[in-house]
Formats: C-alpha cells, sequence, structure tokens
C-alpha cells in the first residue's frame, strides 16, 4: 500500500503502510468514540485527521474501487507480465539519476556510484531500462529521494496529509516528490508523457497492492494502517533498513505488509 499511494500522480496512490487502532502507540492516543463511528485519534502529527479520513474515504472507496482498481486488473489481462515488467523498468530507470543526486547530497558515495551505474548500463544495455540487467549483476536499486534528504538535513515532516488522487505525504513528502521531478530526465518529459509515467507507477502499484489488500480491509481501522505503514516505510528508507525504533514494536501484520509491499 506504500507504493500504490507513495508511487503514483495521476491515480497515484496507496502505498509503500503500520500499526492500526490495535497498535499500542494508537491505543494511548483514541478518544473513546461512540459505537459505530469512526474512532478519532489525537495524533499530533496529522492535524487535519478529519478531512484527511474523509479524502481517504474518497481515494480508496470511489476512486480505487471505480477507477484504478478496475483498469489494473483490465491493465493486468491484456499486457503479460514480462511486458508490465519491461515497462515499469523503463519507468523506474528514469529516476536513477535522482537517486543518484540525491545519494550525493546524502553524502552517500557508494550509493551514488550504484545509481549512476544502474543508469549507465540500463540505459544502454537494458535498451533505455527495459531490461534490468544492472540488477543482474548485482547493482540493486539505492531508492534515494529528497525527502529522504530533507530528513537527513533535519527538516522535519510537517503535517501528516491525505491528498486526493494521490494519497498519504506530508509536507515535507510532498516538496522532496515534487523536486524529485526537476532532475534530468524528469524534467525534460512533456505532459503527456509525464502522465503516462504517473499512470503506469498507478497501476504497477495497485498490482502489487492486490497481494496484501486483504489485510488492509480487514484492519481494524485502515485509515491508520495506512498512516503507520506510511510512517514506518519513510522511517525504514531514511534510515536504509535500519531505523533505530526496534522491529519488534511493531504490528505484526504491518511488518507482513510491508514485506509485501516491498
Amino acid at each position: 500500500m506504500s507504493r500504490f499511494f507513495l508511487r503514483t500522480a495521476l491515480l497515484a496512490a496507496v502505498l509503500s503502510l503500520t500499526a492500526c487502532a490495535s497498535s499500542e502507540a494508537a491505543k494511548q492516543q483514541s478518544q473513546v468514540a461512540p459505537v459505530n463511528q469512526t474512532p478519532i485519534y489525537d495524533d499530533p502529527r496529522d492535524p487535519f485527521e478529519r478531512v484527511n479520513r474523509s479524502l481517504w474515504d474518497f481515494n480508496y472507496d470511489i476512486l480505487d474501487a471505480y477507477v484504478l482498481r478496475p483498469a489494473t486488473v483490465g491493465y493486468m489481462k491484456v499486457v503479460p507480465k514480462p511486458a508490465r515488467k519491461g515497462i515499469i523498468n523503463v519507468v523506474d530507470n528514469l529516476g536513477e539519476p535522482a537517486s543518484f543526486l540525491n545519494s550525493v547530497l546524502q553524502a552517500k558515495p557508494k550509493k551514488a556510484a550504484v545509481s549512476a551505474g544502474r543508469f549507465l548500463v540500463n540505459s544502454t544495455v537494458g535498451i533505455l531500462g527495459l531490461f534490468d540487467v544492472a540488477r543482474e549483476i548485482g547493482l540493486e536499486p539505492a531508492d534515494e529521494d529528497f525527502n529522504q534528504t530533507l530528513a537527513l538535513w533535519g527538516v522535519g515532516d510537517g503535517p501528516y496529509l491525505m491528498v486526493p488522487a494521490r494519497g498519504p505525504t506530508t509536507v515535507r513528502g510532498t516538496v522532496g516528490g515534487v523536486v524529485d521531478n526537476l532532475y534530468f530526465p524528469l524534467g525534460l518529459l512533456n505532459t503527456p508523457l509525464t502522465l503516462t509515467r504517473a499512470a503506469i507507477m498507478a497501476l504497477d502499484g495497485r498490482e502489487q497492492l492486490m497481494q496484501v489488500e486483504n489485510m488492509l480491509n480487514n484492519s481494524l481501522d485502515p485509515y491508520s494502517f495506512v498512516k503507520e505503514s506510511y510512517y514506518q516505510r519513510q522511517l525504514f528508507k531514511i534510515y536504509d533498513g535500519n531505523p533505530p525504533a526496534p522491529e519488534e514494536t511493531l504490528d505484526d501484520d504491518v511488518l507482513d505488509f510491508l514485506d509485501e509491499v516491498d
């Protein structure tokens, strides 16, 4: 889910997700709500929660149910899996220069070299990224973005936001996404290509969510599940998979969910 919302812009979104109402943190923050009503949590990270919850309902119950999910099912039926993989490889390859620059800004020379190597190898031998040859020779994606760069520079998240047709993010995450899209070659794409890229990312992200959507739907509070998972995923990325908080404190269902979407 984290990727379903995080990686889209057209119908961007449902994503790369932690503790729902059953988590200890949520329990401490929750207020007593009348029976049969959605509980409201006093979360300082989420000052616009009432509005955000309405936008979550719009994104998931309307846009996803009537547009993105049906479109994804049709896409999966029409386009064979190897072709879908090649298409998303091309899209991902366009983001390697951004990952390179952010690795430099974060003083991670090894990751910068990996991103540069991946872009060079996949853009040539891999035919513009259609084939992820770099992965086959041991160059795994570095996956660095400007949101992570800002975090390492000490910039706070800002308020949590549920953006229509995009999904969960924060003020810092929104700024980071805008900056990343200004880098070469993304900054050179015209509007039709930009929308096509966003649509492909949305479809790919939603396809991944198919594997774990039952976990989301069966959670006590899907909104909180998505929110906490978003924050946990950001911590994982910022600390390169080794966040300071011990993993054992996370809800087991959330850990399974994060494993699936990654």
